[in-house]
């Protein structure tokens, strides 16, 4: 009985040190798994197809199809402040023949609360041209180079997730080469359809444009051949499109409706279509490159970090 009380006293103690001996014994510290931080690095880049490559009202592509791509590398130094630069190409179809437009354009994206801005520079360059063309069966003397750059300012304000309302700015002292400043500016609005209206995420929106194209007078054209062009002044004219968005990841279908004021002499003036022909009674030059269009266009847009 003895033995047996002493082996209980025992296992009563041995049982009661247990917890201060676990307690006095060292643990191993877990690190935190290193998360890395993302790059400020990132690359916008897409394509686009449509019926018509339309431009502040009239056709660059003689109201034939064009396609387009662009490649942007962008520096995000804040979540509120971002570099960029970037290049582009569309297919075109200009008077002077030229090949391309290629577009090579740089700035900074800042925003402030629900406001977006853009501020930045770009460069239009439109390689091959001639010095002369055929309009109306006649050789006409044109600005070889219609290569030029304008400076530009946007701001967006998102009213809410539905609602965004915004301004554009832009302005170039040599409008197409042809030495005549040119001031751009528009109103733009947009309604993005809520994600509850369509399946299979599938996003829409609702968006217009309302323009004015300020225009000087271009310089004297000489061309060998030819007798000296005086100085003119381009028309300017107001422009608005309005049209309708569908979204599926990245791809996007828009269809647009676009118009001008600019008459179709005047339309002549200033695009210098080909196809013009003398149709009213004082015998004027009259293009249909600046009427009412309709444009449908399919692009995909992404960015590299959506990739990862």
């Amino acid at each position: 009985m003895k033995k047996l009380v002493l082996s209980v006293v025992a296992a009563c103690a041995v049982s009661a040190a247990a917890p201060a001996l676990a307690a006095d014994m060292a643990v191993k510290a877990v690190k935190a798994p290193v998360v890395a931080a993302p790059s400020p690095w990132d690359i916008a880049f897409g394509s686009a197809i449509m019926n018509d490559y339309m431009w502040r009202g009239y056709t660059q592509s003689a109201h034939r199809p064009s396609v387009a791509a662009y490649f942007e590398p962008r520096y995000n130094i804040t979540d509120t402040l971002q570099l960029y630069a970037g290049m582009s190409a569309e297919s075109i179809k200009f008077p002077n023949k030229a090949s391309a437009e290629v577009d090579f354009y740089g700035g900074i994206r800042p925003t402030v609360g629900p406001v977006a801005f853009d501020i930045g520079f770009w460069y239009y360059y439109y390689p091959g041209g001639d010095s002369t063309y055929i309009q109306n069966g006649a050789i006409t003397p044109a600005f070889k180079n219609a290569s030029f750059y304008e400076v530009y300012g946007k701001a967006t304000w998102t009213v809410n997730d539905l609602i965004a309302l915004g301004g554009n700015i832009n302005y170039t002292p040599s409008y197409l080469g042809t030495g005549a400043w040119g001031t751009y500016y528009s109103g733009t609005a947009k309604f993005t359809a809520p994600g509850t209206w369509f399946p299979n995420g599938i996003g829409a929106y609702l968006s217009g444009e309302v323009g004015r194209q300020e225009l000087g007078t271009t310089d004297v054209l000489s061309v060998d051949g030819f007798a000296p062009v005086a100085a003119t002044k381009l028309p300017s004219y107001t422009t608005w499109n309005v049209g309708v968005g569908f979204t599926w990841k990245v791809f996007t279908v828009d269809l647009r409706y676009s118009d001008t004021n600019l008459s179709r002499s005047d339309c002549a003036l200033l695009t210098g279509d080909p196809g013009a022909s003398p149709t009213g009674a004082g015998g004027a030059l009259e293009s249909r490159w600046c009427g009412a269009t309709f444009i449908a266009k399919l692009s995909a847009d992404l960015t590299l970090g959506a990739l990862k």
